[in-house]
């Protein structure tokens, strides 16, 4: 599931290319018709479908959640998916997100900016599960990143997304190689 220009998609994308990695991307998921991850998809010959959030939220939660249970997958990927789930299917769903944050500190939607507020030293990614909460889930995975003195928004988020793909893909892999161990 995403919402804009993917590259944390495309990471995945890639690495689902290779021969030895133990999942497959079945469809992405997208709430924005405009998005770039829909062309990324497209060319990798990924299913795309698209669901714009209307007026009707419980709609939107419906169809999302229809769409994603016609799909059958074993786990769902929010790879810069903006938008809150519903407690439905966050139940119903294995859903992992990735956060440009150390969480719990700096939930939300302005993570890299609020770290830069707050003056620390360093903020980070992690990979969580995806709970009833906004970025409250179980964390899975955390890498730090220094907060260096003439970062802004865009140049640390931009060394964020750096870690962020290569811990969305590892994580990713740890999670079906164990969710296979466990069926086994």
């Amino acid at each position: 599931m995403a919402s804009g220009n993917g590259s944390i998609a495309q990471a995945i994308i890639d690495a689902a290319l290779q021969q030895n990695f133990p999942a497959q991307i079945v469809a992405v998921v997208c709430d924005q018709p405009e998005a770039r991850v829909l062309v990324r998809a497209t060319t990798a010959k990924i299913p795309t479908f698209i669901t714009p959030l209307g007026a009707d939220r419980k709609h939107w939660d419906d169809e999302i959640f229809a769409t994603v249970e016609s799909l059958n997958p074993d786990l769902v990927v929010s790879a810069g998916f903006m938008r809150i789930l519903s407690p439905e299917f966050v139940s119903h769903f294995k859903v992992i997100n990735s956060h440009p944050a150390l969480l719990p500190l700096f939930p939300g939607a302005h993570a890299v900016a609020d770290a830069l507020a707050a003056g620390v030293s360093r903020t980070g990614i992690t990979v969580h599960w995806v709970d009833k909460g906004v970025d409250t889930g179980e964390v899975i995975a955390q890498q730090p990143v220094e907060i260096l003195p003439n970062d802004d928004v865009a140049s640390l988020h931009e060394r964020i997304k750096i870690i962020e793909r290569a811990l969305i893909v590892s994580t990713i892999e740890k999670i079906v190689l164990s969710m296979r161990k466990t069926d086994a």
